[in-house]
């Protein structure tokens, strides 16, 4: 079982042109969007966050149903769900504003008891992680689940608009690597965050996957190998929920490979790598392909 930990939100999306174009409401939130291609992939998932009993909440609930996610480990609470206003570039790129104030991932609460013994991996990232008091919860999450063994991928997908003090986001990201096992960022956090892969690999992570839209991505290990595949060309729609679709690959096609542990990834082969990213790849295509944050199923990545 993988237990994907974070926000769900709905991401409002225009339809046209111009500032008062038409907004499509979408199920979203970047840890959600990688549970649910998760479960799409046919991967056994948990969703651990807090989710709105309002009406957005409860699609977003049935959203997590439809695709086979577990939701035992979802917390409900009355407090509205967190909207993003997404704006879209001529080249698909989505920048978003988002409306947080008092919203229920904020309110997540650390679960008292360890994660169930079934659990594999434990992914989390993005808003979750800057929210307070509710990112202090998911913080203690990652320290926890991680000081017991458990695989972890880290994805920060930085949002700037919504961190208040930059230098210290980036220490505490710092803070967070010893508790990697493998860290995944696009080449825009990278520049965001500042350091290099060396670094974070020094600081904890036994692999980094770095992605670079339509130049494709990599990988780094601590062991010293280095894998580059490129993306696939397609039509892109709009770019929401890539890199979450990219963590799903990833955790998947590790899981499948038996590497759901920090001293896998570096003994992991080229070729394995290679297989792996470029399935990542595959997948996160299809996703740009398409409206909003819509991942594919198992059936549309078969060979």
């Amino acid at each position: 079982m993988i237990v994907v930990a974070g926000e769900s939100l709905i991401d409002l999306v225009p339809q046209g042109t111009g500032a008062l174009a038409p907004l499509l409401p979408r199920l979203g939130g970047g840890p959600y969007n990688t549970a649910v291609a998760l479960g799409r992939l046919g991967a056994r998932t948990t969703f651990c966050s807090r989710i709105s009993t309002d009406g957005f909440g409860e699609a977003l609930v049935e959203g997590l149903r439809v695709a086979g996610v577990d939701t035992s480990l979802v917390q409900r609470g009355p407090e509205p769900t967190t909207l993003a206003v997404a704006a879209l570039g001529a080249d698909g790129s989505a920048g978003y504003g988002f409306y947080a104030q008092g919203s229920a991932v904020r309110l997540f609460a650390l679960p008292a008891a360890p994660l169930p013994s079934g659990a594999r991996a434990l992914a989390l990232g993005t808003c979750s992680l800057v929210l307070e008091p509710g990112a202090s919860a998911y913080e203690a999450l990652l320290r926890r689940e991680a000081g017991r063994g458990l695989f972890t991928l880290l994805d920060p997908n930085v949002r700037a608009g919504l961190i208040p003090d930059a230098d210290a986001y980036r220490a505490r990201f710092r803070s967070w690597l010893p508790y990697a096992s493998l860290l995944k960022l696009s080449q825009e956090d990278a520049a965001w965050l500042g350091g290099s892969v060396e670094e974070w690999l020094a600081a904890g992570p036994a692999a980094v996957v770095l992605t670079r839209g339509a130049e494709g991505m990599t990988v780094r290990t601590r062991g010293g190998r280095g894998v580059d595949v490129p993306a696939l060309r397609v039509e892109v729609a709009d770019t929401i929920g890539a890199g979450d679709t990219v963590n799903a690959a990833l955790l998947h096609g590790l899981g499948d490979r038996g590497a759901l542990s920090a001293g896998a990834l570096p003994a992991l082969s080229t070729a394995a790598w290679t297989d792996t990213l470029a399935f990542a790849a595959r997948a996160a295509a299809i996703t740009c392909s398409r409206p909003g944050a819509n991942p594919p199923y198992a059936t549309e990545l078969a060979p």
